[in-house]
């Protein structure tokens, strides 16, 4: 009897996951340090900047690689193999301009070797590391090179003097097809949660909202998704029709998901102007 009692738990405990959309995760997932955004007048000089890639990111615990979410991602058993025991941040990319691509590939239950042939692993963090940045991304970078997997690279960090070295860094990124860039604090230990000792520098505003309805479209539009419904984290509800294409107003974002916009400052009553859809965030 004890032991159908213990299925019965198990069984109980999947289906409560499923109906609630949360994946079971076991062993302890390291700590996220998130990015704070830059502001005019912090010296750059205090930091390792780095090019911000338009990835998904992955976190590797040492035996698992997981999405930030703490779904595992499924990823073909060769690409993990030989991966360092110590945990790693970083981001799954294939290179500039390709998330929708890389987005595709990495949500795939079954996936393809062809196509993970093209991903790398560029890492930039050693979650609860030992040291100040600075040491951390030298371990960083030993890690890798004993690892001698192609595919797992650490991002490229470099010092800049002063703001106008900042500038004509982002302004060559951008030129060139990339996001921006990632600012971490040489001195800083490492901790989690939103921190200013990681930056982010773009050229432009984005943030994060919750899709809460799908609103028709008219004209050209008729029988389409004419924009967004979305709401902010702090409640605050308005509409994305920009930056949408055709085959994701036939197939919008569904409700209840996160999606990334641009945006160009905000109104006075703190909503934001000119809003633009950038992606779904469903893969994380």
């Amino acid at each position: 009897m004890l032991h159908i009692l213990h299925r019965s738990i198990a069984a109980a405990f999947l289906c409560f996951c499923l109906l609630t959309c949360i994946t079971p995760t076991f062993g302890a997932m390291p700590s996220l340090v998130l990015a704070e955004v830059y502001r005019k007048g912090i010296d750059p000089a205090a930091y390792w900047v780095s090019e911000k890639l338009d990835g998904v990111r992955a976190l590797w615990d040492g035996q698992r690689l997981y999405f930030r979410s703490g779904r595992p991602v499924p990823a073909p058993a060769w690409f993990t193999q030989g991966f360092p025991s110590h945990a790693l941040d970083g981001e799954l990319w294939l290179g500039r301009g390709t998330f929708e691509r890389l987005s595709g590939i990495v949500r795939k239950e079954r996936p393809v070797d062809e196509e993970w042939r093209q991903v790398r692993y560029m890492l930039f963090e050693l979650p609860d590391g030992d040291g100040d940045f600075t040491r951390r991304k030298d371990r960083l970078q030993q890690l890798v090179a004993d690892a001698g997997i192609p595919w797992l690279q650490a991002v490229e960090q470099v010092r800049l003097p002063d703001q106008t070295a900042l500038k004509a860094r982002l302004d060559a990124v951008v030129k060139a097809g990339g996001e921006g860039l990632m600012l971490h604090r040489a001195d800083a230990d490492y901790v989690s949660g939103r921190s200013d000792v990681l930056l982010k520098l773009k050229p432009y505003l984005d943030a994060d909202a919750r899709v809460i309805a799908h609103l028709p479209g008219k004209g050209r539009l008729a029988g389409l998704t004419g924009a967004l419904s979305v709401e902010t984290p702090d409640g605050r509800r308005f509409r994305i029709g920009s930056g949408l294409t055709d085959a994701q107003r036939k197939h919008p974002p569904p409700i209840g998901s996160i999606v990334t916009y641009r945006y160009q400052g905000l109104t006075t009553r703190g909503i934001p102007r000119f809003p633009v859809f950038v992606r779904s965030r469903l893969e994380e």
